[in-house]
């Protein structure tokens, strides 16, 4: 079976870039934001997203740029009970 792109596994590279990039960028000042480019970036992941998954794809690059964060007060932060965690 060939294989699909360059990894075989490309589009959720992609996806989990785009979701990582966005919540690199909301961490910055405000004022180094870049509205239209986060826009963008949303725009982007939610087309690469299967639907209902926009924010687990959020929470979860929050996870890994912040490892020793909490990770059920991260999933809380995007719309997830404990019990979806």
């Amino acid at each position: 079976m060939p294989k699909k792109g360059i990894t075989g596994h490309d589009e959720w590279v992609v996806t989990e870039a785009l979701a990582t990039a966005l919540v690199a960028l909301e961490q910055l000042e405000p004022t180094q934001q870049s509205q239209q480019q986060m826009d963008d970036i949303r725009k982007m992941l939610a087309a690469k997203c299967q639907p209902g998954t926009f924010n687990l794809h959020l929470a979860q690059a929050k996870c890994r740029l912040f490892p020793n964060g909490d990770r059920g007060d991260i999933y809380r932060e995007y719309g997830f009970e404990d019990r979806e965690v």
